[in-house]
Order: structure tokens, then sequence, then C-alpha cells
């Protein structure tokens, strides 16, 4: 069971997966913080003085019925520019290679044959069944 979990967690697919997310968190956080800081008090910098963003205040004396188009609009550019940089950085080389190796530029990894494969699960019954023999002639 734990053979089965370690081969699992170092599936080369389930590590980089890991890496990724942990890149796309710390990459998310740069993102909002250029958001934050700069593109929303540029947004709010057009509105009077007296407005605290740009949005409508619904109520004049309860700062809590602010409706900050502001934030929705940094929020929005946050996320295309994170779509952009996923997109541009991982999915296009990716299809990149994916259309390469479907015209055959560039190889893929080898399949084993039919034949590799037979070995392989001979010496696997091979070993198999000495390691049951053994087991028996000590018992």
């Amino acid at each position: 069971m734990l053979k089965g979990f370690k081969d699992f967690i170092l599936r080369g697919n389930v590590v980089d997966l890991a890496v990724a997310v942990v890149i796309g968190a710390a990459f998310t956080a740069i993102v909002t913080a250029f958001t934050g800081s700069i593109i929303q008090p540029l947004l709010n910098a057009i509105t009077p003085p007296d407005v605290p963003a740009l949005g409508i205040q619904l109520q004049a004396d309860k700062p809590s019925t602010l409706i900050n188009f502001s934030e929705v609009i940094a929020a929005a550019i946050n996320f295309l520019i994170v779509a952009g940089i996923v997109y541009f950085v991982f999915v296009l080389p990716i299809q990149t290679i994916k259309n390469r190796r479907k015209r055959g530029e560039e190889p893929g990894p080898a399949e084993p044959t039919d034949i590799e494969l037979l070995a392989e699960i001979r010496d696997l019954l091979k070993t198999q069944a000495n390691s049951t023999s053994n087991g028996r002639h000590q018992a």
C-alpha cells in the first residue's frame, strides 16, 4: 500500500502539478499586489476628491454601502494578466510540442514493444515463483 502511494507521489506529473500550484500562487500574489497598489489607485484618481473610490456610495453616512467598481476592474485586470501568463508560458509551448509530436518532427517517449512486455511479465512470474518456492522450502 505504501509503495503504491510512493509511486503515485513520485510520478512526474504529480510533482510538476504541485510545483505549478506553488508558483501560480506566488505569481498571483505578485499580480494582485500590482493591481491593488498601482492599477486600483490610478482608477480611484479619476474620481472626485470627496469620493473614496471609483464607485457609487448608496448611503452617504455609511461607508460599507460603497459599490467599488475599481476593485472589480482591478480583479478583472488581475485575472487577465494571470490568464495571459499561464497561456503564453505553459499552454502554448505544450500545444506546440504536442503538435510537433503529431507531425512526427519530435519523437515522444518510446513505447515498449509486445516482446519487451512479454519478457517483463515472464521475468516477474519467474521472480514470484522463485520467492514462493523458497518460502515453502524454509517452512
